[in-house]
């Protein structure tokens, strides 16, 4: 296969904006590369039918959750064990009111995890989501209760990271 200097530029040039929304969706560093390294790995075989396409990063960012949701349906069937290392490592998360709520997110369950990101990080319908996923729609809008249900629980009313105009909107709602 000849070397396609267009994928090189295309990596080039969305590789980080790719690394982020890996994590976001991962919800830490080594699993976000392993979905982009997956992914590109991926479009790079199907480059040639998907460079005239417009936006061949709709097709890595729709691998990637697509790779993301088979990995946690593999793991839930899996008993994983191992020795903790001797020294604990933490990822990095942002300063300020973020940090909470990216803790919380993180602690979600991986499919509540990936709804909620595709939704609020991505804007995707529930349609949108419902397809990439590989999930009916209802599965999507339950799945989305529960995941802010539980950052709701996670962060206090009044705590960092979810902006009052959220907080009001949802009390409008319920």
């Amino acid at each position: 296969m000849e070397a396609d200097p267009r994928f090189a530029g295309f990596v080039a040039e969305r590789g980080e904006a790719l690394l982020r929304y890996g994590y976001v969706l991962a919800g830490n560093h080594h699993d976000a590369a392993d979905l982009v390294q997956e992914a590109l790995l991926r479009l790079r075989a199907s480059w040639p039918r998907l460079r005239a396409k417009d936006n061949p990063e709709s097709y890595v960012r729709t691998t990637m959750a697509r790779l993301h949701t088979a990995t946690w349906r593999l793991r839930r069937r899996e008993l994983l064990a191992w020795d903790l290392p001797e020294q604990g490592h933490h990822d990095v998360l942002p300063d300020g009111d973020e940090q909470a709520m990216w803790q919380a997110l993180a602690g979600l369950p991986r499919r509540q995890r990936a709804v909620l990101v595709l939704r609020h990080y991505e804007g995707l319908s529930d349609a949108e989501i419902a397809k990439t996923l590989g999930i009916s729609r209802g599965t999507v809008r339950s799945q989305a209760s529960r995941g802010l249900d539980k950052l709701r629980s996670a962060i206090p009313t009044g705590g960092p990271g979810i902006p009052e105009s959220t907080r009001r909107e949802y009390e409008e709602r319920r």
